[in-house]
């Protein structure tokens, strides 16, 4: 079905790279969403209403949320595709996680109010009905939520969505929250027990649960997460597979939504070596990253002197020292200033969020370890907090 769905309604299916190839994979889910939530909806409702059954509504009511989300969805993957404007120059494309935090409010809302049911039916039980037909809307809602959720976990991968394998990710819960429901109807027609409004309190959990988890994915990129690791071991590797370059710090990703990234960088190259042959291995890194990985990248150049084999002796000798004090830090930018009385020692020295150790501290182990070793060197250390986690072994 999704095969079909996708040769009918997608142009061009493979080129997801296109954004309005993207765009379209986005108003098929949201449509499709829409459709199907609605459709189970009505067939819920009716059952609920004609059986007294809460926990059926309630589930009804989830799938009406649903239909809702999948609504803001639609205009977030349309708001999205806009192109940029003098206002936005990086694009509109963030509205995918404004939609993404819209549909989490909603079914927070909804949530609330039908604990709020479930815990007036569980203090005033009332009996229940349960027949054939909603047995049968219950089986159904099961097998058409459990293809939702292949469906857009399958679009969203495709297109690397969040919000649609969040909304993939919805689905699986209401497989899960139906089934309870399910169980409920048949446990309190067998039994006599009065477990209505209890399921249809567990169905408000599930869907409070749901909400909380779109609210987490959507504000991480929105608040400038750190890039997924994956991602900077490419980068990482696509520059060090550069004949000449040296070394990769000072990464930095920003992500403006979808399909919209951007990444600056400082690259060690030799100083030696002909300055514009180095700028022109820049432009081709710059130009690798935009035409294959439709990343803008930035970098900037920084000299390292090769030539002189005590700077490089000696910067190898550091990196091992300061690995020593902590495998997540790294050195770069090592300079040598020799004076009458001392050497001065320059160099910038990365270390992740919440170090185990203060800037003052560090400060005072690297200067110890280098003192101890080369008596006549004062250290200038600059600690910088890195923003993506580069590979250590591409600081020697």
């Amino acid at each position: 079905m999704t095969d079909l769905l996708i040769r009918l309604f997608i142009r061009d299916p493979e080129n997801t790279r296109s954004e309005a190839v993207r765009t379209a994979y986005g108003n098929l889910a949201g449509l499709v969403g829409i459709v199907c939530n609605l459709l189970l909806c009505a067939g819920k409702f009716t059952a609920g209403l004609v059986f007294g059954s809460l926990a059926v509504t309630a589930d009804a009511v989830n799938n009406l949320s649903d239909a809702s989300s999948n609504v803001i969805s639609l205009l977030g993957f349309r708001l999205g595709s806009r192109p940029a404007d003098k206002e936005h120059p990086f694009g509109h494309a963030r509205y995918e996680y404004l939609a993404g935090l819209g549909v989490a409010v909603m079914i927070l809302l909804i949530g609330v109010e039908l604990a709020k049911s479930s815990v007036s039916k569980i203090l005033n039980p009332e009996p229940v009905e349960f027949g054939l037909l909603t047995l049968c809307v219950l089986v159904a809602s099961i097998l058409v939520k459990l293809w939702m959720s292949v469906f857009n976990a399958r679009i969203g991968r495709k297109i690397q969505s969040s919000t649609l394998i969040a909304t993939a990710a919805d689905s699986r819960n209401d497989v899960i929250s139906t089934a309870a429901v399910l169980a409920a109807g048949v446990l309190e027609r067998f039994t006599g027990l009065p477990v209505d409004g209890w399921m249809g309190l567990g169905v408000a959990v599930f869907i409070l649960y749901s909400g909380v988890g779109i609210i987490r994915d959507t504000l991480s990129p929105l608040l400038g997460e750190a890039p997924d690791e994956a991602l900077v071991q490419h980068i990482h590797d696509k520059v060090m597979s550069y004949p000449g370059v040296l070394g990769v710090h000072d990464l930095m990703v920003h992500d403006y939504g979808p399909g919209r990234r951007f990444a600056s960088m400082h690259v060690e190259m030799a100083a030696e070596g002909d300055v514009m042959a180095s700028h022109d291995l820049i432009d081709n890194i710059e130009r690798d990253f935009l035409d294959n990985d439709h990343i803008n990248v930035v970098i900037h150049f920084d000299p390292i002197v090769t030539s002189d084999e005590a700077v490089g002796d000696f910067r190898r000798w550091l990196v091992q020292q300061v690995a020593e004090i902590g495998p997540e830090l790294s050195i770069h930018d090592v300079r040598m200033v020799p004076g009458t009385t001392h050497t001065n020692v320059i160099f910038d020295c990365v270390v992740p969020p919440q170090f185990r150790m203060s800037e003052a501290q560090l400060r005072a182990a690297i200067r110890d370890r280098v003192a101890a070793q080369y008596p006549d060197y004062r250290c200038v250390v600059t600690v910088e907090h890195g923003f993506a986690a580069i590979p250590h072994t591409a600081q020697a």
